[in-house]
Protein backbone atom coordinates (compact mmCIF):
# COMPACT_ATOMS: atom_id res chain seq x y z
CA UNK A 1 0.00 0.00 0.00
CA UNK A 2 1.01 3.34 -0.90
CA UNK A 3 1.50 6.83 1.26
CA UNK A 4 -0.36 9.65 0.15
CA UNK A 5 0.50 13.08 0.38
CA UNK A 6 -1.05 15.77 -1.10
CA UNK A 7 0.20 19.36 -2.36
CA UNK A 8 -2.05 22.49 -1.23
CA UNK A 9 -3.02 23.65 -4.37
CA UNK A 10 -4.33 20.00 -4.80
CA UNK A 11 -6.23 20.38 -1.53
CA UNK A 12 -7.62 23.80 -2.44
CA UNK A 13 -8.49 22.74 -5.34
CA UNK A 14 -10.64 19.79 -3.68
CA UNK A 15 -12.25 21.99 -1.85
CA UNK A 16 -13.72 23.92 -4.93
CA UNK A 17 -15.14 21.02 -6.47
CA UNK A 18 -18.96 19.52 -5.99
CA UNK A 19 -19.32 17.25 -2.46
CA UNK A 20 -20.52 14.91 -4.67
CA UNK A 21 -17.69 14.91 -7.27
CA UNK A 22 -14.80 15.41 -4.11
CA UNK A 23 -16.62 11.87 -2.64
CA UNK A 24 -15.60 10.32 -5.58
CA UNK A 25 -12.67 11.56 -6.18
CA UNK A 26 -11.42 10.86 -2.85
CA UNK A 27 -12.57 7.36 -3.24
CA UNK A 28 -10.47 6.51 -6.33
CA UNK A 29 -7.48 8.19 -4.90
CA UNK A 30 -7.71 5.72 -1.78
CA UNK A 31 -8.01 2.67 -4.25
CA UNK A 32 -4.88 4.27 -6.19
CA UNK A 33 -2.63 4.13 -2.92
CA UNK A 34 -3.99 0.38 -2.20
CA UNK A 35 -3.88 -1.25 -5.59
CA UNK A 36 -2.96 1.13 -8.39
CA UNK A 37 -3.19 -1.90 -10.85
CA UNK A 38 -6.96 -1.84 -9.87
CA UNK A 39 -7.10 1.68 -11.93
CA UNK A 40 -5.20 0.47 -14.92
CA UNK A 41 -7.36 1.49 -17.23
CA UNK A 42 -8.04 4.89 -15.84
CA UNK A 43 -4.26 6.01 -15.48
CA UNK A 44 -2.07 7.72 -18.21
CA UNK A 45 1.61 8.67 -18.03
CA UNK A 46 1.96 12.49 -19.21
CA UNK A 47 4.04 13.30 -21.62
CA UNK A 48 5.24 17.42 -22.38
CA UNK A 49 6.31 19.62 -19.51
CA UNK A 50 4.50 16.75 -16.84
CA UNK A 51 6.40 14.08 -18.41
CA UNK A 52 7.27 12.78 -14.86
CA UNK A 53 3.59 12.72 -13.97
CA UNK A 54 0.54 10.72 -14.33
CA UNK A 55 -3.18 11.11 -14.77
CA UNK A 56 -6.15 9.03 -13.63
CA UNK A 57 -9.45 10.22 -15.26
CA UNK A 58 -12.81 10.19 -12.44
CA UNK A 59 -15.34 10.95 -15.00
CA UNK A 60 -14.47 14.82 -16.17
CA UNK A 61 -11.71 15.27 -13.48
CA UNK A 62 -8.41 14.28 -13.16
CA UNK A 63 -5.59 14.02 -10.77
CA UNK A 64 -2.33 14.39 -11.88
CA UNK A 65 0.07 12.94 -9.40
CA UNK A 66 3.95 11.45 -8.95
CA UNK A 67 4.60 7.62 -7.81
CA UNK A 68 7.49 7.11 -6.17
CA UNK A 69 7.62 3.19 -6.36
CA UNK A 70 10.90 2.78 -3.96
CA UNK A 71 9.41 4.63 -1.28
CA UNK A 72 5.85 3.65 -1.86
CA UNK A 73 4.66 7.37 -1.94
CA UNK A 74 1.66 9.00 -4.26
CA UNK A 75 1.79 12.46 -4.27
CA UNK A 76 -1.28 14.41 -5.48
CA UNK A 77 -0.48 17.52 -7.63
CA UNK A 78 -3.53 18.55 -9.10
CA UNK A 79 -7.30 17.84 -9.22
CA UNK A 80 -9.46 19.52 -11.35
CA UNK A 81 -11.55 19.78 -14.51
CA UNK A 82 -10.58 18.04 -17.84
CA UNK A 83 -10.52 21.64 -19.17
CA UNK A 84 -8.48 23.34 -16.42
CA UNK A 85 -6.69 20.53 -15.56
CA UNK A 86 -3.75 20.98 -18.31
Amino acid sequence: MYSLKFLKEAVTELEHIDPIWQKRIINKIKILAKEPKALANNIKKLKGKYHNYYRLRIGEYRVIFSMEKNELIILIIRIGHRRKIY
